[in-house]
């Protein structure tokens, strides 16, 4: 199972749920953009893994390491559902400044940025 990374907005966190007697979960939505849209996506953490998100405030930017998973499932009835859930297992702060590049301007190594500077170009 491959391991993923998205960075966004930590949105929303959940109480701790504990599903069994063996299974506990806690659960986050993260806020992120997807072009012109903002997607809110839910993660959760399981197990001692809880406890993690305490540390992170609503608002901060976050980077999520991730796993994927699924399964099916067959209820009593005998109908087949499936499930995905993506299971977060590393939280860490994230700077969305840091993750934007600098103005086109800073690219020029002629430092001035100005019109003039195009006319070092060797060709």
């Amino acid at each position: 199972m491959a391991s993923l990374e998205v960075t966004g907005k930590l949105f929303e966190v959940f109480d701790e749920q504990q599903v069994t007697d063996s299974f506990r979960k806690r659960e986050f939505i993260l806020e992120m953009l997807d072009g012109n849209y903002t997607q809110h996506v839910k993660f959760q953490m399981t197990q001692d893994r809880c406890a993690a998100i305490d540390q992170f405030s609503v608002g901060d930017e976050l980077k999520v390491s991730f796993n994927l998973t699924g399964r099916r499932y067959v209820n009593p009835e005998g109908k087949v559902l499936y499930f995905t859930n993506l299971n977060a297992w590393r939280l860490e702060r994230s700077s969305a400044a840091g993750d934007v590049p600098p103005p086109p301007d800073s690219y020029n190594s002629g430092g001035g940025g100005g019109q003039d500077d195009a006319d070092d170009l060797p060709f």
